[in-house]
């Protein structure tokens, strides 16, 4: 479900979970062990990255409808937790988008203080599958771009290629597939020398403070997501994304959760 592999200071992290890594209860479970896990451990940075196709391609919604209200309840939380666990690693951590990160994985992704993107694309259309956001991805999102791209981000749901998503601020950097792990690691190992630790980790916590001090429990969202389970609105999402990758298979899995 995950590896994990260390090489001299940089510990690499990599999602390893089904065609896509889709994030359901379990790998969310699992990247939350993992990144308190590295957290207290001895590397000095921390590189995520997925494996085959995609780096994450979001919430896995098949799990979502089939699992409904229970599965949600459960679900959810996981997924926050997640996020914040990611956002809140006290150590550089540098994402390598080796593919597609749609909606929970560009969420994952933008909780890293670095991205360098390959491939595939980036974008969250979770509006468009018709459920909201939790707050802790809103509160990554707007961390990430701002207040202004974060709302353009979401509203217009629109998945980007890489040099696209580096104008808008998805990623900060592009390379080539085949330097992509070499250059996270690299920008992953720069970061752990040049910074003492300790300065790093609470230079880190002061500037997630405004994000973190706005996170709280918030009901509604759990609720609209068990609606968008039972009521269709997902499982139609996911048969207009099913017919279009027919007529357009070169777009293959550019929406949430695809498998």
């Amino acid at each position: 479900m995950i590896e994990v592999e260390t090489s001299g200071d940089v510990t690499v992290v990599r999602l390893a979970h089904g065609k896509v890594n889709a994030l359901d209860l379990e790998l969310c479970q699992e990247i939350t062990a993992t990144a308190r896990e590295v957290d207290a451990g001895p590397a000095g940075a921390v590189v995520l990255t997925g494996s085959g196709r995609a780096f994450s391609a979001g919430v896995d919604l098949e799990r979502v409808v089939s699992g409904g209200a229970d599965y949600v309840e459960a679900f959810l939380p996981a997924l926050s937790e997640a996020f914040r666990a990611v956002f809140d690693l006290g150590k550089p951590v540098v994402a390598a988008i080796n593919g597609h990160a749609i909606a929970g994985g560009c969420v994952l992704a933008a909780a890293c203080d670095h991205r360098v993107m390959a491939g595939g694309t980036i974008g969250v259309p979770e509006l468009l599958v018709g459920v909201p956001f939790p707050a802790a991805a809103l509160e990554i999102m707007e961390y990430a771009l701002g207040p202004v791209g974060a709302r353009r981000a979401i509203l217009d749901g629109r998945n980007h290629a890489a040099a696209e998503a580096l104008a808008r601020g998805f990623v900060d950097e592009v390379t080539a597939p085949e330097t992509l792990l070499e250059r996270a690691m690299a920008v992953a190992g720069r970061l752990a020398a040049a910074i003492p630790a300790d300065a790093f980790r609470h230079t880190k916590r002061q500037l997630h403070a405004d994000a973190a001090g706005r996170l709280a429990a918030e009901p509604a969202t759990a609720r609209l997501w068990r609606t968008a389970a039972a009521d269709g609105r997902i499982r139609a999402f996911m048969d207009r994304t099913v017919a279009a990758r027919r007529n357009h298979p070169a777009s293959d899995i550019g929406q949430p959760g695809a498998r």
